[in-house]
């Protein structure tokens, strides 16, 4: 059983986010067992603030320099490191989002890594993933089939209905993608939910985790990294967050594959380009670029100018729509 928790310790994590070729890369470390966010403890006497802390911890372990940096959320539950189950301090870690360009790191442990290995039911690029439908699904029915009474087994349908949609909903909401990694946990279909639950109770018989529902984190990374990516997906709605991750000059076409990327849905090109067009979020620079062997495509700027002009300055709610039958 766990130990009785001595204290807590100020831990910091970064969620550090580039898109590269088009597809959403994050900054991962190598552990022995697993790979991880960076992170590091938060020193008191060494950090001007909880922000500072962060960049300087990533500049010291990977060489980057961070731009654009936000706080995204404070995680504190019980036995997030292994170590409080010995009695141990509990470990209260403060993440933030960064939002970069893949340029090489330092360390030899360091790396960037393919975001949706992570999460891998959360791109919906090239149609819904086949391990909803081959993997995830049968595992959530038959998790809600094993409630234990009438109530429950209504409550977990609602939330595999809310999440992942109900069998013949044609749109899931992209934005829930910590709801939809809670419920994965809790389930018992991703491979963290195996291993705590040794963790906590040694020697108990527990199923094994399903295949095929990506590659797992140290501690709870894999959750810091559903929570960061529904903040940013629903960021996209009302912030220009998007543009931190294109270069100065740019295309709308690469404007559209990156915001595919952080959203995990195609989007119509058409009205893509007539909705950012339409809200002044950009304007052309009177130059354009050769692309393969297609007629040259016009180059843009965002116009930061609009971030006064306008309360809400976005682009759209990414919606995940299913294949038709």
């Amino acid at each position: 059983m766990p130990g009785k928790r001595q204290n807590a310790r100020i831990d910091l994590i970064g969620v550090i986010v580039a898109v590269t070729e088009d597809e959403p890369r994050v900054l991962v470390v190598d552990h022995d067992d697993y790979c991880g966010l960076p992170n590091g403890a938060f020193r008191p006497t060494e950090h001007e603030g909880l922000e500072a802390g962060l960049r300087r911890l990533v500049k010291t372990r990977t060489s980057l320099d961070l731009a654009y940096v936000e706080q995204l959320y404070t995680f504190g539950n019980r036995y997030r490191d292994p170590e409080e189950v010995g009695g141990g301090p509990r470990v209260v870690s403060v993440a933030y989002i960064a939002l970069t360009h893949e340029n090489p790191v330092a360390g030899e442990t360091v790396r960037w890594e393919d975001f949706y290995r992570f999460l891998p039911w959360e791109d919906w690029r090239d149609g819904s993933p086949k391990s909803i439908s081959q993997v995830i699904e049968p595992a959530l029915d038959d998790w809600v089939r094993r409630a234990k009474d009438v109530r429950r087994r209504r409550e977990r349908s609602d939330r595999v209905r809310i999440t992942f949609g109900a069998p013949n909903s044609v749109e899931i909401d992209a934005v829930l993608s910590l709801e939809r990694f809670e419920l994965l946990y809790e389930a018992g279909i991703i491979a963290e939910s195996e291993r705590d639950r040794r963790l906590l109770i040694p020697n108990t018989a527990v199923a094994e985790s399903i295949s095929g529902t990506g590659v797992p984190m140290i501690s709870d990374h894999r959750r810091v990294l559903a929570t960061a990516l529904g903040r940013l997906r629903g960021k996209l709605a009302y912030r220009p967050v998007v543009f931190e991750l294109l270069p100065g000059e740019f295309t709308l076409l690469q404007l559209q594959n990156v915001a595919e990327a952080l959203s995990g849905v195609t989007l119509h090109k058409q009205n893509f380009r007539r909705l950012v067009l339409n809200a002044d979020l950009v304007e052309p620079i009177g130059r354009a670029t050769s692309v393969g062997r297609g007629r040259p495509a016009e180059l843009f700027r965002f116009r930061r100018e609009v971030l006064g002009e306008k309360l809400t300055v976005g682009i759209s709610r990414p919606v995940m729509r299913r294949d038709k039958a």
